[in-house]
């Protein structure tokens, strides 16, 4: 990854931060962005932090291309049944997990196709493809990502892009932690192998992998 531009969103949240420290660790160059970020969060000569909303095109501006982006991005909320769940909550999910992936996705697949080559990696959740009770809206989000995400592989094939999803279990990060504090944290997800697998799928390794949902249950299974 020496030198590639490498366009991480979410870069400073919990799962963020690892993804972000792999991929400087590999030579990349990261340019990270969440809804507020600054550059010394990541002490580091590669990593250029920008916010969401210049996102792209400063990207653009700055480095004149994207080879790989990895959407870490995303939110969740539950506790409720179907009939019980509010607009509030519904419209949340579709937005942190869908639209803003949505946008991101319009945003660089042409960058990516004037050159002829880019990576896509996106993290779902185990919960796009096994729903659970009382999370409905947080489910039908992640699975609609995973269409999302396997579209963009399909309409992008011809094009020298890859676009995959991870589909992760609960991961060992210090928000859930606080959020379940007597959960069976054996059983969780690390986020450096996850972090590894986002960063081998956003390689030239990985270039014959596309349009995949992959399991990372880790003990969970």
């Amino acid at each position: 990854m020496t030198n590639q531009v490498v366009l991480i969103t979410g870069a400073s949240g919990g799962l963020g931060a690892h993804v972000t420290r792999a991929f400087l660790d590999a030579g990349a160059l990261v340019i990270g962005s969440s809804r507020r970020i600054a550059e010394s969060e990541f002490s580091h000569d590669r990593f250029t932090g920008i916010p969401a909303a210049a996102l792209v095109a400063a990207a653009i501006q700055r480095f004149q291309s994207i080879d790989a982006l990895v959407h870490v991005a995303g939110g969740f909320a539950g506790g409720s049944p179907i009939h019980e769940t509010d607009d509030a909550t519904w419209d949340a999910m579709m937005n942190l997990n869908v639209r803003a992936a949505f946008h991101i996705l319009r945003a660089v697949i042409p960058h990516m196709r004037r050159e002829k080559r880019g990576r896509i990696v996106a993290i779902g959740s185990r919960a796009g493809v096994e729903p659970a009770p009382n999370i409905a809206a947080y489910s039908a989000s992640k699975a609609t990502l995973v269409s999302l995400m396997k579209t963009a592989a399909l309409e992008n094939r011809k094009a020298g892009i890859t676009a995959n999803v991870i589909l992760p279990g609960t991961i060992d990060t210090e928000p859930n932690r606080k959020a379940d504090p007597g959960g069976d944290r054996s059983k969780w997800v690390s986020p450096e192998k996850l972090a590894a697998l986002a960063l081998f799928l956003a390689s030239d390794a990985a270039g014959e992998i596309t349009g995949a949902a992959i399991p990372f249950y880790g003990a969970g299974l």
